[in-house]
């Protein structure tokens, strides 16, 4: 690796989800000190203890929030890059969706996202090299069927991204989101119907995207590291999708 964020001090919620411990891994292996934000403390940081720790980190609670950006100043005093990339999915349409699940994916997906951004914030004045990196979706701006909840968390999160890049940009804090498509995670699994095979469902997957093939966390990892770095000085308050081309084009008839 390039050790392109060596001495950084990261945060990464859900990081020790599929697509968080790629970023994770990645930060530490570029010289970043990483927390790992998660309620599961599963794995390793990265190549060594002393590249990062595990973090429980409630992002729907505001006192544990802000306890853990207060541990995070007693120790460094600062903090250089922010990855919001806890989420959930409901695969539901309105109708079958309760109040109490709306809330919860909301409070996940777009209210944890506030409540770490904004505790983050002051310990982010204090870096030269301040990024936030939200995790958004392309179902922010495109719908899929039965991700109603999902679909609209997401585009509070790319309108919140951008918002916050605009009142943060003067201060030198870099706000962006990244936008995937079919990533190979837990959460993708969790998309195939009940009945259908996962390599007749993979294949399908790949066969819709241009690339003919589906991302990957490292993929993943690796936008989200150059959103992070220097490269990315001028880089804010966009939305980069990541999706092996499938946006770029309408759904095509199998004859």
């Amino acid at each position: 690796m390039t050790g392109t964020l060596d001495g950084r001090v990261a945060l990464v919620t859900g990081g020790r989800g599929g697509a968080g411990r790629a970023v994770c891994a990645r930060f530490a292996a570029e010289g970043a000190f990483v927390y790992a934000a998660d309620l599961n403390d599963a794995g390793t940081i990265g190549p060594s203890p002393a590249a990062g720790e595990f973090l429980r980190f409630d992002v729907t609670s505001e006192d544990e929030v802000a306890a853990g950006i207060a541990m995070i100043q007693g120790r460094h005093d600062r903090l250089d890059i922010v990855v919001n990339a806890a989420g959930i999915e409901i695969e539901k349409a309105i109708d079958e969706t309760t109040l109490d699940e709306w809330n919860r994916i909301f409070a996940i997906n777009v209210t944890g996202m506030f409540l770490t951004s904004k505790h983050a914030l002051p310990l982010l004045r204090k870096s030269a090299h301040a990024a936030i990196i939200n995790f958004g979706s392309y179902d922010g701006y495109l719908a899929d069927p039965r991700l109603a909840a999902y679909c609209a968390t997401k585009g509070a999160v790319h309108a919140l991204t951008k918002a916050m890049a605009c009142d943060y940009g003067p201060e030198g804090i870099r706000v962006n989101a990244i936008c995937p498509g079919y990533i190979d995670t837990p959460m993708l699994e969790q998309f195939i119907p009940d009945g259908v095979d996962p390599s007749d469902a993979r294949a399908e997957a790949e066969r819709v995207h241009p690339l003919r093939t589906i991302g990957t966390p490292t993929d993943m990892a690796n936008l989200v590291h150059w959103l992070a770095c220097d490269e990315a000085r001028y880089a804010t308050g966009q939305l980069w999708v990541l999706d092996g081309g499938l946006s770029a084009q309408i759904q095509q008839m199998r004859f």
